[in-house]
């Protein structure tokens, strides 16, 4: 690719962003919302000159969001660049360790290929920072699962094989090997080592356990890995560990401290990494009900010493996707949240060398405030002094900025990703507080209109979040389950509060919720919508409710509230649970209810009955829209299909269910979403604005 293109793409952006900066400004669409580009992932080169960054964009054609690679310099002029233009979703960035070739996971296919790597399997590819052909890098049959790059010029790949476990029906099952069984079989993982200098490969893990996630040390003598007895969801939240690879031995270090010795031993293991010299590995553990936690592992004689890093009050680890990075002066860096902000911080807070500044105790850090952005993602340079971060905030999308590791330090924006936003009337987004069940301050994030003049009551739309151990961040987002940008485009008030059980409002606001869902969470949005209707802020003859996965849950449990403070005009309950015995016994994480309830369906009966919303439908009157992929496992169909039939065939209101085809627990196509959002918008304009007292 020449030069004179990259320059002309160049001037042809700053070509659009003048245009759009120049149009009046106009309320968002649910168009919009299809016309932005995210930043997927991004990986600085090891010299510190340039980051690569996936762009993920939506096609109608292809009814799908995918990401190319791009590239943009670090230094005072940058020039974003793209390198792939198929849409083969290229993620798992890497550098050569001179900084001249990235590295990246692509499924390319061509017609009529029917062998790798053009027959759509996931392979590694590279291409150079400047740009040209690209390269497969493997062409493994049937595609590899992930890999990692030492600096010794070693590729290491896993790839996924099924195992079959011998006992006394095998043979059983081999005579009727068509059927389906519940156990016998199950996919386990190998791992490849290949030499790029010679493109010799050799297995250096044998398949006995699937690894979900490695990590390689520098030198390529060490891998870390995150390995359970299947694929499984259960078994990989219930049983997971991680397992060291070195001198072609395998061993597992200690596993109580985040297992047996932890709040809840049904953690989520992620985000792997080795420090620098390859003698300390960290890695998250996420758990449903209680805080997430950084676990650090340290070479100790011929074993390792394995302990939960401390963590300071009020502060929580950012949870699902939350990178974490060594510092070569030693530190271990990750995202911390606050209040519905998110920011990088070390995990002792202590400085990197005697010549660092901003360096505080854990007390001090404690009381420093966050600056009002929210970090999504970072990275660093080999040598420490040049971090990259994925960053938004109320009034920005997220783009990529370079600065140093300080605490609320000075940032310098390296991309402009939607210039198409300029002519956007955007929502004001602020962060507010409430009194909440039993008195606790809940916060939450509350969007209005654009150009919203004080003293107006406006229409509600109460957004509420999934997970619950998540929370909802004070920044710009998009955001077609919870209404956010779209809906207060169209004059609506949306307050996406952030009840017992989020995170960033300290451990015990966290831990409220075991065996109090459909009560303390309730009663906290309840209280929410008071204060606002209070504040005088809100019509409260013009109220909807909106949420997805754990929001459908609390959707579905608010339109079987007896006596709520204020008529519910409308909802829209997305892949929601109603009965939680159920739930524990067809998804695709039983221990998620476990946590909760403290207990199996037989020991707390009574637990699951008051946490389960079906039993409380007598009180429903509310126009509720049920939205549901039809192959989601983690909240399965059967639970909106029988809230249609309450609603529809016993109760008589009005209500629709829309199934998704071929969709899981998230929607993933173009031609989904769009529905999802042109549904919930007819829905509310029915029911909530132009409801009559």
């Amino acid at each position: 690719m020449s030069k004179r293109f990259w320059i002309t793409c160049l001037s042809w952006s700053l070509i659009c962003l003048s245009a759009y900066a120049a149009e009046p400004a106009r309320d968002v669409t649910v168009d919009d919302y299809f016309s932005l580009a995210s930043i997927a992932e991004f990986k600085v080169s090891p010299h510190g000159d340039y980051v690569a960054y996936g762009e993920a964009r939506w096609q109608q054609s292809s009814d799908d969001r995918r990401a190319d690679i791009w590239v943009v310099s670090t230094g005072a002029v940058p020039q974003p660049r793209r390198l792939t233009f198929d849409r083969a979703n290229d993620h798992c960035l890497r550098w050569s360790a001179d900084s001249r070739t990235i590295y990246f996971l692509g499924n390319r296919k061509r017609p009529g290929e029917t062998r790798p790597p053009y027959d759509g399997s996931n392979q590694v590819w590279r291409v150079s920072v400047d740009g040209g052909e690209l390269q497969a890098v493997t062409c493994v049959e049937k595609g590899i699962s992930q890999y990692d790059l030492s600096r010794d010029n070693q590729l290491w790949y896993s790839v996924d094989v099924t195992a079959t476990d011998e006992d006394a029906f095998s043979k059983q099952r081999q005579q009727f090997a068509g059927l389906e069984y519940g156990h016998g079989r199950r996919t386990v993982s190998e791992i490849w080592r290949l030499d790029l200098a010679t493109w010799r490969s050799e297995r250096a893990v044998a398949a006995n356990r699937y690894v979900r996630e490695f990590a390689v040390t520098g030198d390529g003598k060490r891998l870390a890995m995150i390995t359970a007895f299947d694929d499984s969801v259960l078994k990989s939240e219930g049983e997971s560990r991680v397992d060291i690879w070195e001198e072609g031995k395998t061993t597992t270090p200690p596993t109580d401290p985040y297992r047996a010795q932890a709040a809840t031993p049904h953690a989520w293991l992620e985000s792997l990494a080795w420090s620098v010299d390859g003698l300390r590995f960290a890695f998250c553990a996420i758990f449903d009900a209680h805080p997430a936690e950084i676990v650090i592992g340290s070479k100790s004689g011929s074993g390792w010493a394995v302990g939960m890093s401390k963590r300071p009050i009020g502060i929580h680890v950012h949870g699902y996707g939350s990178p974490l990075r060594w510092h070569p002066g030693g530190q271990l860096f990750y995202l911390a949240e606050r209040e519905g902000r998110v920011a990088v911080v070390p995990t002792d807070w202590e400085p990197i060398d005697s010549t660092s500044s901003g360096a505080a105790s854990l007390n001090a850090f404690e009381s420093q405030p966050f600056s009002d952005r929210v970090v999504y993602g970072f990275d660093m340079d080999d040598a420490g002094k040049k971090a990259i971060y994925a960053v938004g905030d109320s009034q920005h999308f997220a783009d990529l900025c370079v600065g140093d590791l300080k605490l609320n330090g000075e940032l310098r924006k390296l991309t402009a990703v939607n210039p198409q936003t300029a002519g956007w009337r955007l929502p004001d987004v602020r962060h507010v507080e409430w009194k909440g069940a039993g008195g606790a301050t809940v916060g939450g994030i509350l969007e209005l209109p654009s150009g919203y003049v004080a003293g107006t009551k406006l229409p509600l739309i109460v957004g509420i979040h999934g997970g619950p151990t998540t929370s909802v961040k004070a920044t710009l987002e998009f955001d077609p389950y919870l209404g956010r940008v779209w809906l207060p485009g169209k004059g609506y008030a949306v307050l996406c509060p952030n009840y017992r059980g989020s995170t960033g409002y300290g451990d015990a606001f966290v831990a409220d919720l075991i065996c109090h869902e459909n009560d303390v969470d309730v009663r906290d949005i309840v209280a929410g919508v008071q204060s606002l209707v209070a504040s005088g802020l809100v019509d409260p003859d013009r109220i909807g409710v909106m949420g997805w996965s754990n929001g459908g849950y609390l959707t579905n449990c608010l339109i079987a509230r007896k006596d709520l403070p204020f008529p519910l005009r409308a909802a829209s309950s997305g892949a929601g649970i109603l009965d939680t015995v159920m739930e524990w016994g067809v998804n695709d994480e039983p221990a998620y209810p476990k946590a909760f309830k403290t207990g199996l369906p037989w020991e707390k009966p009574e637990v699951f009955h008051a946490t389960s919303p079906v039993y409380g439908l007598a009180n429903a009157k509310t126009p509720t829209l049920i939205h549901v992929g039809a192959n989601d496992v983690r909240c399965p169909p059967v639970h909106s299909r029988m809230l249609y039939r309450s609603l529809h065939e016993f109760l008589n209101v009005p209500t629709e269910l829309v199934v998704y085809p071929g969709e899981p627990h998230g929607l993933g196509k173009y031609s989904s979403r769009k529905a999802k959002m042109e549904w919930d918008l007819a829905w509310f304009e029915k029911y909530v604005k132009a409801a009559k007292p």
